[in-house]
């Protein structure tokens, strides 16, 4: 057995602690309430000042506002100043810091993660409702305020009037504990307050989307010293004697945090095993998607398949190595069991794996394919169905051929069984999107406005210019005629009528919107930037919000014949949602990469309608819902 490494650098103090009171008062830093480490009172910028690590005693913080100015020296220094929460222990909290040596360059510059048994986790949680880019000035300061309820917090940098980060589950639930402050001496601390309490508005959080195919139940092992196991074996029957199994569960992602079970037994890297079985009626190839945090060795039935290292800067000086799923392995499975066995090193940063079918799909009980057509699309964005003559017409985008001055592009004709009747029925369109029946013609949206095509012959007979327009997307027509148009780029929804454009809808409730649709007196619309289907009424412009589906393109709206929305998301998921805003997964396509884009619903059919985008095909399910 040889001895394995896994290369890693420390930073400093990025593991510290906290407690907390109700203060709406500034602090003072020389009360005896806190309970200093590593640190010192001192002046910076003019100002009495705190820097190292601290926490209040005999607090119990809940709910509630913190805020603090802080200051960091330089632009390059590498200074993890931030809040902890909810402490509970030295070994588990909530922080929330801030990588100055990162701001105005990456998405991460602010960081939420959990603390747990001492474990710092924040390779595990990057990403929407983790970590955001901010702008942080050195050599002044700025302030931060924090609000927390529930299992929901979001924080203010600079005083913006809206959140620079939305955490939307804190990953310790809805616990007590104390407050702190933590940095190293690059970073100072000023005017700390907080206040305790209830009296704070959040919105519902996202829908808690689970991914299909995720490996949820595994077996793990206590930890172990990494030098003593050999990642390129698998275990030796003395190892394996000496194994206490703990039966865990991933989270919806299909994340395990180690980190959750277990703690570290030094400062050297420690690994565990994790176990689980497959069971399967044939031999057949597995698509194994995987993802891990530091190091991972993979066996199936006791053979070895896979050995990597994704520790922080292992592959290059500004590698994070953030877990997702990233990797894949085909496992030929045998009739019956099979056991999946990972050993799973940790040296810095996040202690976890993911596991997935590559091949997954989630159909709602009910929901059956009924056809599907051949690849011979050209990025198929939209699907409209013509009842006069039981016809789909579907736009091809045609992305990787984007020119907005000269019309390549074409609309294809499609009978009812998937079969392309004509790939180029109307040619000499800019790249269209959205399409729409209205008065029996074919309103079309393409680059610089809208084109009408007549149903009967086919051909082009108007176009409506929207000038100064972005990225036009979907289209949708009022009782009198007005055509709506989407600008995702621009944050615009455009109003057509009589040849004149307008801004019809601007402002901060919309902020890249694509589908849209008119519901009676509204016009209900996806808005990416917040991940909300809302509706505006058409009158008096006034907005609600009916549901927030979570991260995703908002790309397709239709009726169906309950009432209740269908809604797409571009990355191939399909969602019910009642008028009350009750979200319900009828359709996932994401895991092996099938988009949904801008659908069809054929009410009397009960029938969806798929253009899927990448995939070059259109697909046809029905919703016989049970």
């Amino acid at each position: 057995m040889r001895e394995k490494t896994i290369t890693v650098i420390f930073l400093g103090s990025l593991i510290l602690t906290t407690n907390a009171s109700a203060q709406d008062d500034i602090f003072d830093f020389e009360s005896d309430q806190w309970v200093i480490q590593n640190g010192q009172v001192t002046e910076h910028l003019g100002r009495k000042s705190f820097v190292g690590y601290a926490y209040l005693k005999d607090i119990e913080f809940e709910n509630g506002i913190i805020e603090i100015d802080i200051a960091v020296t330089g632009h390059k220094v590498r200074s993890y100043p931030g809040i902890v929460f909810r402490m509970q222990s030295e070994e588990n909290f909530e922080r929330f810091y801030i990588r100055s040596h990162r701001a105005s360059l990456y998405p991460d510059a602010l960081q939420y993660t959990p603390v747990s048994n001492g474990i710092t986790s924040w390779q595990l949680y990057n990403g929407e409702g983790f970590t955001a880019a901010v702008d942080f000035p050195p050599n002044q300061w700025v302030h931060i305020k924090m609000e927390i309820l529930g299992q929901q917090a979001r924080v203010y940098v600079d005083n913006t009037e809206q959140p620079t980060l939305v955490i939307h589950e804190l990953r310790h639930g809805q616990r007590k504990g104390t407050i702190g402050l933590m940095a190293d001496g690059t970073a100072y601390f000023s005017n700390f307050k907080y206040e305790i309490t209830d009296d704070l508005d959040f919105d519902p959080p996202p829908l808690v989307d689970t991914v299909p195919g995720i490996m949820t139940e595994w077996q793990i092992s206590q930890p172990f010293k990494l030098n003593d196991i050999d990642l390129e074996q698998y275990p030796d029957k003395e190892l394996l004697s000496q194994i206490e199994w703990q039966d865990v569960s991933s989270d919806p992602s299909g994340l395990v945090d180690v980190a959750r079970y277990t703690g570290r037994l030094g400062r050297q890297p420690d690994c565990i095993l994790a176990r689980t079985t497959v069971i399967t009626g044939k031999e057949r190839i597995l698509d194994f998607r995987f993802g891990y945090s530091d190091a991972v060795s993979i066996f199936l039935n006791g053979e070895p398949y896979f050995i990597g290292n994704s520790a922080y800067q292992s592959r290059d000086p500004s590698f994070a190595g953030i877990v997702g799923f990233f990797d894949n392995l085909y496992l030929p499975l045998e009739k019956g069991e099979n056991e999946i066995l990972l050993l799973v090193a940790e040296a810095f940063g996040g202690w976890g794996f993911m596991v997935q079918d590559g091949d997954a799909v989630f159909e709602y009980e009910g929901v059956e394919k009924a056809w599907e057509s051949t690849v011979d699309f050209k990025i198929p964005e939209s699907v409209v169905y013509d009842s006069v003559r039981d016809m789909l017409y579907v736009s091809n985008y045609d992305i990787y051929n984007f020119d907005r001055h000269e019309g390549q592009q074409s609309i294809s004709r499609v009978s009812m069984d998937g079969k392309i009747r004509n790939a180029d029925w109307v040619a000499g369109l800019k790249n269209p999107l959205g399409m729409i029946i209205h008065e029996d013609k074919l309103l079309v949206v393409e680059r610089g406005g809208v084109v009408e095509i007549d149903l009967e012959v086919g051909t082009i007979t108007n176009r409506h210019p929207i000038p100064q327009s972005g990225l036009l997307n979907d289209i949708a027509v009022d009782r009198e005629g007005g055509i709506y148009v989407s600008d995702s780029r621009k944050n615009v929804i455009y109003r057509v009528f009589d040849d004149q454009s307008e801004e019809w809808f601007v402002g901060e409730d919309v902020n890249d919107p694509n589908a849209i649709l008119i519901q009676g007196n509204m016009l209900i619309f996806g808005n990416s930037g917040d991940y909300c289907l809302k509706s505006v009424d058409l009158a008096t412009k006034e907005v609600r919000k009916i549901a927030n589906l979570g991260p995703g393109f908002i790309d397709g709206i239709k009726i169906n014949k309950d009432g209740n929305y269908l809604v797409s998301h571009w990355q191939g998921r399909v969602f019910r949602i009642t008028p009350s805003g009750d979200v319900t997964k009828i359709l996932d396509l994401s895991v092996p990469g099938i988009y949904c884009a801008d659908f069809e619903y054929i009410t009397d059919r009960d029938l969806l309608i798929i253009p899927t985008f990448f995939d070059n095909r259109v697909m046809a399910y029905n919703l016989g819902e049970k």
